[in-house]
């Protein structure tokens, strides 16, 4: 029984790493593309019906709150912050790009390089799949924090 809980432990420990160096790297790729071709991106914004009027906020406000969810997951002590920072942006993208399409289907894409090359449909899919990850990341980061604490408690040992 030990050994079973030791490595169900030690699978959490392995995977929250991955999915924190994924996040990073979505996040760091998706930013610095906005602020790369920052005049682009406010102009895209622009062509959003619902957007338009706030493109120049967030044009800036976007990258910038990517920015703060790398941050976030780098730091230890603030990752299950990241974790949630990111799954929040993830699902308010993926709802607004899932609105879009059910309103217009011809749409400026306003992201870079390999996802600008995407579909719509492919892009929802890819959002999905990093919001169940940051979702899975939020799942396994408490159950490693529940786990800790009933460990360190006076009498009880570590797996």
């Amino acid at each position: 029984m030990h050994n079973l809980i030791h490595q169900y432990y030690m699978r959490k420990n392995t995977a929250i790493p991955i999915i924190r160096f994924l996040l990073i790297f979505l996040f760091v790729y998706a930013a610095t593309g906005k602020l790369a071709g920052h005049a682009v991106f406010r102009v895209q914004l622009t062509r959003f019906p619902v957007l338009g009027g706030y493109a120049g906020f967030l044009s800036w406000c976007i990258p910038v709150a990517e920015c703060m969810v790398v941050v976030l997951l780098f730091i230890p002590r603030y990752v299950p912050a990241g974790l949630y920072a990111s799954a929040s942006l993830l699902f308010l993208f993926t709802a607004f790009l899932i609105a879009m399409v059910c309103f217009d289907t011809n749409l400026p894409c306003s992201c870079g390089g390999v996802i600008a090359q995407l579909s719509w449909k492919e892009h929802i899919a890819f959002n999905v799949f990093f919001l169940a990850l940051s979702l899975s990341g939020i799942y396994l980061k408490r159950k490693t924090i529940d786990r800790v604490t009933v460990f360190s408690k006076p009498g009880n040992t570590y797996p």
